[in-house]
């Protein structure tokens, strides 16, 4: 099994706060960072860790280990603050930088000083960003409500050449398979007797916590 995945979420807002309790939720161990210590105090209890300091501060994120989480979220409002946050993550190598972009200007600034993804939307589809954050294999997550996703990914390897009834997806993960394109072709409720080949997609529905277990076993 392929080592979890560190987040460190940089500013928590309303936007950071929704993004950092939902990789918390699905298992993920996550660093809050945000300079108001009332939000710090108030997420204490639910996020791995949570500190205060002024994300422009060079020396607080190296005692926090920044430069050894795999993919930090720069969340904050404060535009000087959120580039200069890139900028510091960029020198310390993170292999993801992920901003939240206050507008198409600050997008642009982001990105050439090292974000590798830009997200402009709010608490809405906060919720979506992290699931798909947290996965390293999903095309896509969608939400149908809190209870019931659906995942669309590739085929894991170890499903090419096994027909869908013998992958087991609901005895084994508690999930099932209700898409598969395959060859160009979309299959809704697909056959039992559907043989993966490399090259096909398939949408996996199931609750949160199934689609998250379902991922980290097939890594």
């Amino acid at each position: 099994m392929a080592k979890e995945k560190q987040f460190a979420i940089l500013g928590l807002g309303r936007f950071g706060r929704n993004v950092a309790l939902t990789l918390e939720e699905m298992g993920y161990e996550v660093l809050g960072v945000d300079k108001d210590e009332n939000i710090v105090a108030d997420l204490a209890e639910h996020l791995t860790r949570v500190v205060s300091f002024d994300i422009r501060d060079a020396r607080a994120l190296d005692r926090v280990g920044i430069s050894n989480f795999d993919t930090v979220i720069i969340a904050s409002k404060n535009l000087e603050s959120s580039l200069m946050a890139t900028m510091l993550c960029k020198e310390r190598n993170i292999p993801e930088i992920v901003v939240k972009a206050i507008d198409e200007r600050h997008a642009k600034m982001a990105e050439r000083l090292g974000a590798d993804k830009l997200i402009f939307s709010e608490r809405d589809t906060a919720r979506r960003i992290a699931r798909h954050l947290g996965s390293s294999r999903a095309i896509d997550y969608i939400e149908l409500d809190t209870d019931i996703n659906i995942l669309r990914l590739d085929v894991p390897q170890k499903f090419i050449g096994k027909s869908l009834g013998k992958s087991n997806l609901r005895s084994d993960y508690d999930v099932d398979a209700v898409a598969i394109i395959s060859n160009g072709k979309t299959i809704v409720t697909p056959s039992p007797d559907h043989v993966f080949t490399a090259g096909d997609k398939i949408f996996i529905i199931g609750t949160p916590a199934a689609i998250s277990k379902f991922e980290r076993e097939i890594e």
